[in-house]
C-alpha cells in the first residue's frame, strides 16, 4: 500500500510521493553491463521473440545493431544497418548518433541523426526497412526535422497514443549557446513526414540539468506521462538520466527534484548514465535500458535493469535513495531540529520501550537490498564510557536482527550496513528501541 504521507527522501528527493530503491541479489540489476562493447544511446524494440538493439555509430557503422532474447544476453551485429545516409547529409560514421527504430506495420522506421549539409546542423532524417535486421534505406530528400536556427536536432524517439504517431527530439542548442528543449510532433503513421507543429515539453536548468536535456523517452504509467531524459555532459560523471511528469500528454511536465540515476546513486558502479529507453522485459515487467562507463568516458557500454513504477513515478532497481526519519512515521519519539544533520532535522528520544520510526520504502523487484542507516549515537554506559546502542528491525512486520551503533558522539553522523529482503512493490521497515539511546537521521536503501 502506499505511504500515508508524501516522502522526501534524504540527499535525494523524488517527485510527489515516490523514491527510488535498489536491489541487488535478485531480478536485473545495473553492476555489469549486458553488452560489454562501445554502444551509446540503445535504443530496443521487440520484434516476436527477439529485442534488436540499435546505437550510435560505433566498429566502423553508421548504425550498430545487436538481437538478443532476454535483454542480458546479445549478440552484436557484424553488419551495419544504416549502410548509406541520405543525400542531403554529410558522409561521416562519426556523426550519426541516437537511432530510434519502430513498427510501421508495413516493415520498420529508422528515425536517426546526422549533419545537414546545406546547413551544417546535426538533423533528424528517416530510413525504412522491410526487416528489423535492415538494411534500412533512406527516404526523403532532406531531414525530417532540421530547425537549423535552433541548433538543428537530435535524439529522436517515438510515442503513440490514440492512432496518432509522435517524435520527440531535442534542438541541438548547445551547439551554438542556446537554450535545449524537448519537443512533441506529430508524424505520419510511418514516421515520414511532420503532420503538425512541435510543442515544447521542457528545457535545462541549469542548477538540475546542467546546460543541457536531451534523449527523451516517454511513457505513460498509472495516469501520468513520464518523460525520462538525459542531462549534462555526456562525456563526465555528471552525465545523469532523470524524468519529468505531467498529467497530460503535452504537458505541463514537472521535473523530479532529483535525477533518477546518476554516477552517485549507481555508487560509481556505473558512470554518467543516460542515452536511456524503455521496453517490456520476457517477464511482461519494464527494463530501463541505457548506457554508461566505467574507466574511459569514450567507451560507453549498454546496461539493463528493472524498472517500477509507484503510483506512477519511476523506481529504477540498481539506483540508491535515502529516505528522512522525520518523514517516516515516528512513534513514541520526536522529531528534533539538527542542524548537522542531512536535512536540518533527525529524529531523537527513541528511548521507550515502545519506541520506533516506521519507514516506507518501495521496491522495483523482490530480493536482497542493502540497508545503511544514518545514525547518531552519544550513549555512554554506566562507567561513563562510550557505548555502543541498538535498534530492532522488521521488515514488513517480521523481525529481521539488530541494528548496532558505534559511538560518534552526539550530532556526529555516520552510517551502518545490514542487508534487507524486500518484496515487489511497498515495504515498511521499522526501527525500535534497543540498547542505549541511537537517532535516526534517515535510512538508505540499496
Amino acid at each position: 500500500m502506499p505511504p500515508p504521507r508524501p516522502l522526501r527522501p534524504l540527499r535525494c528527493l523524488a517527485l510527489g510521493a515516490v523514491a527510488a530503491a535498489l536491489a541487488l541479489a535478485l531480478g536485473q540489476a545495473v553492476a555489469a553491463p549486458v553488452l560489454d562493447r562501445e554502444f551509446a544511446d540503445p535504443d530496443v524494440v521487440k520484434v516476436g521473440g527477439t529485442y534488436h538493439a540499435y546505437a550510435t555509430n560505433g566498429d566502423g557503422k553508421n548504425v550498430q545493431h545487436a538481437t538478443s532474447r532476454d535483454l542480458t544476453r546479445w549478440k552484436a551485429d557484424t553488419g551495419d544497418v544504416l549502410p548509406v545516409l541520405g543525400a542531403w547529409a554529410v558522409p561521416r560514421r562519426d556523426l550519426v548518433w541516437a537511432p530510434e527504430v519502430y513498427d510501421n506495420g508495413d516493415g520498420f522506421t529508422l528515425h536517426y541523426t546526422a549533419r545537414d549539409r546545406a546547413s551544417d546542423r546535426q538533423c533528424i532524417g528517416v530510413a525504412l526497412s522491410p526487416s528489423p535486421d535492415g538494411p534500412f534505406r533512406p527516404v526523403g530528400d532532406g531531414p525530417l526535422v532540421c530547425p537549423a536556427e535552433q541548433g538543428g536536432a537530435i535524439d529522436a524517439s517515438s510515442y503513440t497514443e490514440g492512432g496518432q504517431r509522435y517524435l520527440l527530439w531535442k534542438n541541438d542548442g548547445n551547439c551554438c549557446g542556446r537554450d535545449t528543449w524537448l519537443y512533441l510532433q506529430p508524424v505520419s503513421w510511418d514516421g515520414t513526414r511532420t503532420t503538425g507543429d512541435p510543442v515544447g515539453l521542457i528545457r535545462q536548468d541549469p542548477l538540475q540539468d546542467g546546460d543541457l536535456v536531451e534523449a527523451p523517452t516517454l511513457v505513460r504509467r498509472a495516469g501520468h506521462y513520464v518523460l525520462f531524459y538525459s542531462a549534462d555532459d555526456y562525456g563526465g560523471d555528471r552525465y545523469r538520466t532523470s524524468y519529468a511528469v505531467a498529467p497530460a500528454l503535452t504537458g505541463p511536465y514537472t521535473k523530479a527534484a532529483r535525477p533518477l540515476m546518476t554516477t552517485e546513486t549507481l555508487s560509481g558502479t556505473v558512470r554518467g548514465p543516460g542515452g536511456q529507453d524503455v521496453v517490456t522485459g520476457p517477464d511482461g515487467r519494464d527494463r530501463i535500458v541505457f548506457h554508461g562507463w566505467r574507466d574511459d568516458p569514450r567507451r560507453r557500454v549498454m546496461y539493463a535493469a528493472d524498472l517500477g513504477f509507484a503510483n506512477g513515478y519511476p523506481v529504477v532497481r540498481g539506483s540508491k535513495v535515502v529516505y528522512q526519519a522525520e518523514h517516516a512515521l515516528v512513534h513514541h519519539a520526536a522529531v528534533r531540529d539538527a542542524p548537522s544533520a542531512s536535512d536540518g532535522r533527525a529524529v531523537g528520544g527513541i528511548d521507550h520501550a515502545d519506541s520506533h520510526v516506521e519507514f516506507t520504502v518501495f521496491a522495483a523487484s523482490a530480493g536482497e537490498h542493502r540497508l545503511s542507516v544514518w545514525f547518531g549515537n552519544g550513549s555512554r554506559d554506566g562507567t561513563g564510557s562510550p557505548a555502543e546502542a541498538t535498534h530492532g528491525l522488521t521488515v514488513n512486520g517480521s523481525p529481521a536482527g539488530t541494528v548496532h551503533y558505534r559511538h560518534t558522539g552526539w550530532d556526529e553522523w555516520a552510517t551502518t550496513e545490514t542487508t534487507v529482503a524486500l518484496r515487489e512493490g511497498w515495504n515498511t521497515l521499522r526501527l525500535s528501541k534497543g540498547a542505549y539511546f541511537a537517532e535516526l537521521d534517515g535510512v538508505e536503501v540499496a
